[in-house]
């Protein structure tokens, strides 16, 4: 499909690394295990957000807003991006941070992405976990544009029609640097969260009939749940591009067996996927979304899901800037 029809910032370092993780695949004795690194788009040290902003700044833009409001956890990712690229263009940015952890760890309230966002000179506002996010959003745009502000709002994860573009074109990205490697990718495996990755993803891989298996390790939601709301995403998706190629519900697949107690709550599956792939790789994964799909693609080559001589790309959706918020979990031997 093509995408230059619709209006783009271009301000992600693209394209994105594409590296084989030999030390991995030896290390598990199983397929052949390559990453895409989408921690390296540039923006704010990086992270797959970068790549949805590129369409949603252009987005916002156009309609001359002056103002941009976002939401997501206390450790968000794509409120430091967001508020990075607020910065830089000139916007004022509000983040509505929710605390779905309930943690008061003062790193975890103050510290990592929080500390960036201060940096960037966001306006910050702290509410409880179980908050309506989205109503909070549309009440605080109605109070700018009465104070004759134009605000512009991006959803959590920069995760609607728009912002799944930057995904759509991941696909076209990451299928070109495959052939050009001369690498048969058999499966692709992340993060899956607020859906828009995954729904950018399965419309490009479908429109340019990949034929590449996609798997998100979900973060947050049951398996029935996510898989239905990334479908309805993708279906919004494909119906924007205008792309003629059918998505199946069967397309859409979530595995939500490594979430563990809830959002933004630590596994021992992540700690041990955040520390494997630094010590062996010299990779940074997050603690909420790379970490936790790491967990969950060793844990499946662990119990031979893949077959050995398969290759399988790991889209490495970026986030380390977090770790400093979980310091307690990796900084025992700090003195």
């Amino acid at each position: 499909m093509h995408l230059a029809k619709f209006p783009r910032l271009r301000f992600a370092h693209l394209p994105t690394p594409l590296e084989p993780m030999a030390n991995l695949s030896r290390l598990l004795d199983g397929p052949n295990i390559w990453v895409k690194r989408d921690d390296c788009t540039g923006l704010a040290g990086g992270g797959n957000k970068t790549r949805k902003l590129e369409f949603l700044m252009a987005d916002a833009e156009q309609q001359g807003a002056d103002t941009i409001i976002t939401q997501g956890a206390v450790q968000s990712n794509h409120a430091r991006q967001t508020a990075a690229i607020a910065a830089k263009l000139g916007y004022e940015c509000y983040l509505l941070l929710e605390n779905r952890t309930g943690s008061d760890d003062p790193d975890f309230l103050a510290n990592g992405n929080v500390l960036l966002d201060d940096i960037y000179n966001a306006r910050l506002s702290d509410f409880p976990a179980g908050t309506d996010m989205n109503q909070e959003m549309l009440s605080l745009s109605e109070e700018l544009r009465a104070a004759g502000k134009k605000p512009y709002i991006i959803p959590g994860g920069g995760s609607n029609r728009i912002g799944a573009l930057g995904y759509v074109n991941a696909a076209y990205e990451l299928v070109g640097q495959c052939n050009d490697q001369g690498l048969k990718v058999d499966h692709i495996v992340h993060a899956t969260g607020s859906t828009g990755t995954q729904a950018g993803l399965v419309t490009g891989l479908t429109a340019i009939h990949s034929g590449i298996d996609l798997m998100g390790i979900s973060v947050r939601a049951p398996k029935e749940a996510q898989e239905e709301n990334v479908y309805r995403l993708a279906c919004e998706t494909a119906e924007f591009i205008g792309s003629s190629a059918a998505l199946n519900r069967s397309d859409v697949v979530a595995n939500s067996d490594y979430v563990g107690e809830g959002y933004g709550m630590p596994t021992d599956g992540m700690i041990e996927a955040v520390e494997m792939t630094a010590r062996h790789e010299s990779i940074l994964l997050d603690p909420v979304y790379s970490g936790k799909g790491m967990a969950g693609l060793i844990d499946l080559v662990r119990q031979g899901f893949y077959r050995r001589e398969e290759n399988i790309v790991f889209i490495h959706t970026g986030g380390a800037q977090a770790l400093s918020g979980y310091r307690s979990l990796f900084g025992q031997r700090v003195v």
